[in-house]
């Protein structure tokens, strides 16, 4: 991806923002977009005729046993009748099966019934739905149980790194980072070490909370970015403890909004997060299926 294909992709993202107030592709996909793409990128692009304007999006990442697909569709050329997405996603699916087919997931914030016609068009049905949940701030009474440290770029990384692989080993966009990803978050202007809190006990790293403040949209949100819990240290109440002091960092900053995202089905997780005053405030969808490789060529 050059200068000019980053620009114009980011201007048709940016009409998608405005019109649906929501970021209309994950941080993954834009941190890959950004960067000019990495092994296992495609962005497939559609146009008005005659090479006009973009009208619609999509982008593809290989993970370690999947990919992810993101579609994103000017908000004028949408609706039941529309074909943008569908062709979009097709020209994905049949790059995936080109490049050895596998296990897909297509993620769709806030989904409609025309996103769930588009994905069933393509195959694809219901998976993982996400909830964004969030609560006002300040906390309403001071429960901090755990001592916290910030992250020191340039020391903690590694350390870090093993508790998240361990922590998400089969999770499929949190588990297998490498040191270029959390590199590329520590060069992102949002991210701050003061706001990266990390838990040590017997002189290891057992748990971590990373917050993140969204700077543009009114009013601000504050995120619990990144809860991970060593799996030796599970069970010790670390993750509430751990998210009482990320709110309370935010809190601290003059964040009067926390956001968090949690897996709806994860019925401990939600049950925790209400009983910490957080409402969902909407659902992401994963839609999936299962993309076969091409037959060889004959040639």
């Amino acid at each position: 991806m050059g200068e000019s294909d980053i620009a114009e992709v980011s201007q048709l993202l940016q009409q998608a923002l405005v019109a649906d107030g929501h970021y209309p592709l994950g941080e993954h996909k834009w941190l890959d977009l950004v960067h000019g793409g990495r092994k296992g990128f495609a962005g497939f692009v559609a146009r008005e005729p005659s090479n006009g304007p973009l009208v619609g999006y999509a982008q593809l990442s290989r993970g370690h046993d999947t990919w992810g697909v993101e579609v994103v569709i000017r908000p004028d050329h949408r609706g039941p009748e529309a074909e943008v997405g569908v062709s979009l996603l097709s020209a994905a699916l049949r790059e995936i099966s080109a490049e050895g087919g596998g296990h897909v997931h297509l993620w769709v914030p806030k989904p409609t019934p025309d996103t769930d016609a588009m994905a069933q068009s393509c195959g694809l049905r219901r998976g993982r739905d996400l909830y964004q949940m969030r609560r006002p701030l300040p906390l309403d009474a001071d429960d901090l149980t755990v001592t916290t440290r910030p992250f020191r770029p340039g020391v903690d990384e590694s350390a870090w790194l093993e508790v998240n692989n361990r922590a998400f080993a089969s999770h499929p966009e949190q588990g297998g980072w490498s040191l270029d990803t959390i590199r590329e978050r520590e060069a992102e202007a949002w991210f701050d070490p003061d706001g990266f809190l990390l838990h040590e006990r017997d002189g290891r790293l057992a748990a971590s909370c990373w917050t993140k403040v969204h700077h543009d949209v009114e009013p601000p949100l504050g995120e619990i970015y990144v809860i991970s819990v060593d799996p030796d240290f599970q069970g010790l109440g670390l993750g509430r403890g751990l998210v009482v002091a990320g709110l309370d960092h935010l809190a601290s900053q003059g964040i009067t909004v926390g956001m968090l995202y949690v897996d709806a089905d994860n019925a401990p997780a939600v049950h925790l997060y209400r009983k910490l005053g957080f409402d969902v405030d909407h659902t992401d969808r994963a839609y999936v299926t299962d993309v076969p490789p091409s037959p060889p060529s004959d040639h």
